[in-house]
């Protein structure tokens, strides 16, 4: 099973509150980054499960006829 940006997002958040409370905007920006990072993923992933569904579905209903 694919990971789908969770990683990402935690060690995102992670590194953004350490970021935020050691005074680090370098490892605060990184951990921003990180988590739109994983979004990003997610997001991608989410269209690829929809128009493989969408593909599937297209698929069935033209095997019918």
């Amino acid at each position: 099973m694919a990971d789908k940006g969770h990683t990402d997002k935690i060690k995102g958040k992670t590194k953004e509150v350490l970021g935020d409370l050691r005074g680090d905007n370098k490892q605060k920006a990184e951990g921003i980054l990180d988590q739109a990072i994983g979004k990003t993923k997610e997001i991608t992933s989410d269209i690829k499960e929809k128009t493989d569904d969408f593909i599937d579905d297209a698929k069935d209903k033209f095997s019918k006829k």
